[in-house]
């Protein structure tokens, strides 16, 4: 399902475009979807896509990849 956040299920919100002379045609404010690649909690990740208030809210843990190596 495209446009949709696969942690919260949040999609586009339609309203109104309102021009200079209050003429009103229809319009969608798409949300901002980020693909990510998520830790599943055993080592391997998921392809997601997430929308960034999850991610700033921390709904979702990124999956890092140099967390194991040490230098």
């Amino acid at each position: 399902m495209a446009k949709f956040c696969d942690c919260c299920g949040r999609g586009p919100v339609t309203g109104n475009a309102v021009s200079h002379s209050n003429r009103h045609t229809r319009r969608r404010w798409l949300i901002n979807l980020q693909n990510v690649k998520v830790d599943a909690g055993d080592g391997s990740y998921i392809k997601m896509k997430v929308c960034t208030r999850c991610l700033r809210s921390g709904f979702v843990k990124r999956a890092s990849f140099n967390a194991g190596q040490q230098a």
